[in-house]
């Protein structure tokens, strides 16, 4: 009777564990699906201050797989009407994501009017394009695909032509959950690839961030100096970005013919106000100035040493010491200028294997 009160006191232990486990398996709840893998931008700390910050808004963070899509948009010819053109093909990688042309050519052979600005450590960007008709890098990886001198194409066509194509439904779901094409979406997409051409690997960096004094020969050292002093290039052209957040008439011409800014918002204050680039990789994104009338730094360093019209409409303050006629420089000097300039070249990101085509 004992043995049998005792297999059953078993019995019932073992169903109670049994029932328990189930019971334990059963109500574990389902692992969530945590969306896109957020990703963080790799930056020296001295790239940032008070001044120079970075901007990634909030209704568009870098995601891994955001980035991967806009990279694989940023080469996709099927954006442009006949399939020719994509950002790549006037932006291209070993000329700092600038078209070495002076006018890039839309897909019926219409030229543009304004050289293609290189691309590079665009976050902290606070306009876009030399006129500053965009306010950020989403709204405006939306206008060259409608430019009927660009890509000459009409959105629904594009986004019909993406959904049609095989992978990007399944990377429009994972980047956005969603796998609906939208021009939106590809914007977006496109803004947080481009956010990713980080560039600040240059002989000058590794120079005066690094403490590598091996980093510039004496003649790049002297062309720094002027750069920093007696050049007055700083004045617009500020570390770390080599570049500032503003709108300038640097008088190139004695009466602008294109008005810049001025053409965008009609205002007599803006005629002949262009966006100031960055000088970072400036060797390698020639021609140069809005229109591309430079060939080479031997040019630009002659302009700001012989040729600035100083009676130009709206001439920018920060152009004060031209005013004063301090700016002079002797043959000597200027080979030094254009010496250090070709310092600025970050090699690793002209060639960077993560800003590359995907499927080469």
């Amino acid at each position: 009777m004992a043995q049998r009160k005792g297999r059953v006191v078993i019995i019932i232990c073992t169903l109670v564990f049994v029932i328990a486990c189930s019971s334990e398996r059963a109500i574990v709840p389902s692992l969530p699906d945590l969306g896109p893998t957020p990703y963080t931008l790799e930056i020296p700390t001295w790239a940032t201050d008070s001044i120079h910050t970075m901007y990634v808004p909030s209704d568009n963070p870098l995601t891994v797989e955001g980035i991967a899509l806009g990279r694989r948009l940023f080469y996709e010819k099927a954006l442009s009407r006949d399939g020719t053109l994509a950002c790549s093909s006037c932006h291209i990688q070993e000329h700092a994501f600038s078209d070495p042309r002076r006018f890039s050519m839309g897909i019926e052979g219409d030229l543009g009017h304004r050289n293609s600005m290189a691309l590079m450590n665009l976050a902290w960007g606070h306009f876009f394009f030399w006129d500053a008709r965009a306010m950020s890098l989403e709204l405006q990886a939306l206008e060259p695909v409608n430019d009927h001198r660009e890509m000459f194409n009409a959105w629904p066509e594009v986004l019909q032509r993406l959904r049609d194509l095989p992978g990007y439904a399944a990377q429009f779901d994972a980047a956005f959950g969603t796998m609906e094409i939208d021009s939106l979406h590809v914007s977006f997409a496109l803004a947080q690839f481009e956010r990713t051409l980080i560039s600040f690997d240059s002989p000058f960096d590794r120079f005066q961030y690094g403490c590598d004094s091996t980093a510039l020969t004496p003649a790049e050292i002297r062309g720094k100096e002027l750069f920093f002093g007696g050049a007055h290039c700083v004045d617009c052209h500020e570390p770390p970005l080599f570049a500032d957040h503003d709108m300038i008439n640097i008088g190139l011409d004695s009466m602008p013919t294109d008005k810049g800014l001025g053409e965008r918002t009609g205002l007599y204050r803006h005629f002949g106000l262009f966006k100031t680039p960055a000088l970072r990789n400036i060797a390698a994104s020639a021609p140069y100035m809005h229109d591309g009338r430079f060939a080479t730094l031997e040019e630009v360093v002659d302009f700001y040493a012989d040729d600035v019209h100083l009676n130009t409409p709206n001439f920018h303050d920060h152009m004060f010491a031209w005013k004063l006629g301090v700016v002079k420089l002797d043959a000597q000097e200027r080979k030094d200028l254009v010496t250090f300039l070709q310092a600025l070249t970050d090699s690793t990101f002209l060639h960077d294997p993560r800003f590359s085509d995907p499927r080469q």
